[in-house]
């Protein structure tokens, strides 16, 4: 990882791409862990989750893992996932935080010398364009261990560092344990993120 120990760090996670990328490469993220993984590497300013959440389910499989994140030092974004029936009349859902998580970036760009992005999304090569103009490094975590690559080659290209979440897995990742007696002493894992 290229990061300056002199550096202030900001993560920003995008929740659905993270997941999907995690689920791809057959591993969990233990965010306890990375969360010291970016503390011994340098300062760590803050830590940004985004997701959207479907507000009127019963249950909701990744409410566990944003009550963890939001009492564990994640700075938790959520907004209402809209619900919509598609031309095949099926069920979709739809959650997509760009926008917020692009506004947040910029507006806290002041305050850190590097940025951290967990999404392979090429929608945000434009925020990584806007922040390096503003002397700000960033390093985008995603994968190309997959059949598919999950990053945009756009935005691989206009990083600064690229960090393969595959890799990074080694001391933040879990393999997936789906055992119904498996203790519970890390943060939740949520089932099924439909957030995108």
């Amino acid at each position: 990882m290229s990061i300056d120990p002199r550096e202030k760090v900001v993560l920003f996670i995008d929740g659905a791409n993270l997941y999907a990328t995690s689920k791809a490469i057959g591993i969990d993220i233990d965010y306890r862990r990375l969360l010291a993984e970016f503390q011994a590497k340098a300062y760590l300013l803050r830590a940004y989750y985004y997701t959207a959440l479907v507000e009127d389910q019963e249950y909701s499989s990744i409410r566990p893992l944003i009550d963890w994140l939001d009492y564990n030092g994640f700075t938790v974004v959520t907004k209402p996932a809209k619900e919509f029936t598609d031309a095949a009349g099926r069920r979709k859902i739809k959650g997509n935080m760009d926008i917020e998580l692009t506004v947040d970036a910029l507006e806290m760009s002041p305050h850190f010398d590097h940025f951290v992005l967990f999404s392979g999304d090429g929608d945000f090569t434009a925020l990584v364009a806007a922040l390096q103009r503003k002397g700000k490094r960033v390093t985008v975590a995603s994968t190309l261990s997959t059949p598919t690559p999950m990053i945009s080659d756009d935005l691989r290209r206009q990083a600064d560092f690229f960090l393969d979440v595959a890799e990074l897995a080694k001391t933040v990742g879990r393999a997936v344990d789906r055992t119904p007696s498996a203790p519970i002493d890390r943060a939740p894992v949520p089932a099924d993120d439909r957030a995108k």
